[in-house]
């Protein structure tokens, strides 16, 4: 139920761009406007590939000051981000740039947690889906390299870009859960896991649920944005998916969502997890929801298929426009390759187009040839993976799928939404496209009693404001 009427700020960061979006909220009213939007580009360095945090930060400020020339009167401010990655610091001083999760170092980490505790024991205990990445095999890594020896502090990127507005050094419980290194069953630091695998235990900050009110902007950060009264700080789903999870316009029973952008998280949300070794084989994670909601779901390449291919073809000299090129291969009429598009191959930046031609050679499939063909063998991919991974999920979960809800930069791909409808056999439901900002949004507006309710009434109020765009299998 809304309540009364006031302006926040959400500073979204993804993994190829950010932005800052201002979200009101009022009586029967709920919309956000984009205020800046600035690149994310990662830069590789001799000892690896690092996300421009600074550069990410610079946007961020310039992005509040937007918004306060725009909304003098703005309540507050809250952070989301991709998830794993993190900086390490010493008192203030944050040491060195963040890694990358794409970044190789992390090989040495799975094979180091791995000798110390089975992956089944393991996924007993955080419950997660494992990915190479996750940042529980990043810091044995950068253990084993002495990176941890002068560090007293961890702080996951959103959490790190909320210490630099407020002062304030907390670990939100979303993002926290997929670091690896929380015990699933009660949302805590696993203090015997850390232990055993000889981390510092004083690396990790104090846990907060989303909807706690952090702090304030700090007074330079007032001065520099322009702002001459208090603005709160608020940790949301500070990761992005559990952001977007909270604005998908989910209002009946048996539904499953697919939050599709550089990656694609598909599955349902539960009250609890499922830690059955059927669920590890199948590589499900159990990662921590808004109000103690459980994301049960699996990671899928997502977008990062085509956005890779696209910037291999213009480093080439060839420059095409995508939704041209998906417009084609809509009307491709000739034989579709489908290929596991989770093949680890398909992980680190490169030749995409080589890469997916390289394994459909290996697996005698039919090599895709024009850059339209290999568009539509990549989206077919991702919809059949998509239409297994909703199988999977209902069958582990116990529970049935009779609507499908994409939101993200996904939901405009109209083809990948018909397709995922075809392969699912079940309707799919598109939009919104900005999900991540609209949940951070209002989980910020419930925090400042702007509205009040279960998430189920925070989504009818999205299903209100942003009608999806429905695509029958046909």
């Amino acid at each position: 139920m809304v309540t009364s009427a006031g302006t926040v700020a959400a500073i979204d960061l993804g993994a190829s761009s950010g932005r800052v979006m201002l979200g009101h909220v009022g009586h029967n009213e709920l919309n956000v406007r984009s205020v800046a939007r600035f690149a994310n580009t990662p830069v590789r360095t001799i000892d690896g590939l690092h996300w421009n945090i600074l550069d990410l930060y610079r946007g961020a400020i310039g992005g509040l000051r937007s918004a306060v020339r725009e909304e003098p009167e703005l309540l507050g401010v809250a952070v989301d981000s991709w998830a794993v990655d993190y900086a390490l610091l010493r008192g203030q001083r944050m040491l060195g740039n963040p890694f990358h999760y794409r970044d190789g170092r992390t090989t040495a980490g799975v094979d180091i947690v791995h000798a110390t505790l089975p992956p089944a024991e393991l996924y007993g205990r955080n419950g997660l889906q494992f990915l190479p990445f996750n940042t529980v095999y990043q810091l044995a890594a950068d253990r084993l390299a002495g990176g941890l020896d002068d560090a007293d502090s961890l702080l996951l990127i959103p959490d790190l870009i909320t210490y630099w507005l407020s002062g304030e050094k907390i670990a939100e419980r979303t993002n926290a859960s997929t670091t690896g290194l929380v015990e699933v069953s009660h949302g805590d630091w696993d203090d015997e896991l850390i232990a055993r695998l000889g981390l510092p235990r004083g690396l990790f900050p104090r846990l907060v649920d989303a909807g706690t009110h952090v702090g304030s902007l700090l007074p330079d950060v007032l001065a520099e944005i322009g702002a001459g009264h208090r603005i709160d700080v608020t940790a949301v789903g500070s990761h992005d998916t559990a952001s977007a999870v909270v604005a998908v316009p989910m209002t009946g029973q048996n539904t499953a969502y697919i939050s599709s952008g550089t990656w694609s998280l598909v599955g349902v949300e539960l009250a609890g997890p499922v830690l059955s070794e059927a669920s590890r084989a199948a590589n499900f994670t159990n990662e921590g929801g808004v109000d103690g909601r459980v994301r049960y779901l699996r990671n899928v390449m997502g977008l990062w298929l085509l956005s890779e291919s696209l910037r291999t073809w213009e480093l080439a000299g060839q420059t095409f426009d995508l939704p041209g090129l998906l417009a084609q291969a809509g009307t491709w009429s000739g034989p579709v390759t489908v290929f596991d598009v989770d093949d680890p191959r398909f992980l680190a930046p490169g030749d995409m187009p080589s890469r997916i031609r390289a394994y459909c050679r290996e697996h005698d499939l039919r090599e895709p040839v024009t850059p339209v063909e290999l568009v539509r063998c990549i989206v077919e991919s991702l919809a059949e993976a998509y239409a297994h991974t909703l199988r999977v999920a209902a069958e582990l979960s116990g529970t049935r799928i009779d609507t499908v809800h994409i939101v993200g930069g996904g939901s405009l791909n109209e083809l990948l939404c018909q397709l995922t409808a075809d392969h699912s056999g079940v309707p799919v439901l598109a939009g919104p496209v900005e999900a991540t900002a609209i949940g951070n949004v209002l989980v910020q507006a419930r925090a400042q009693g702007l509205v009040t309710g279960s998430l189920e009434s925070l989504r009818a109020l999205v299903a209100r404001a942003f009608a999806p765009r429905r695509y029958d299998p046909r």
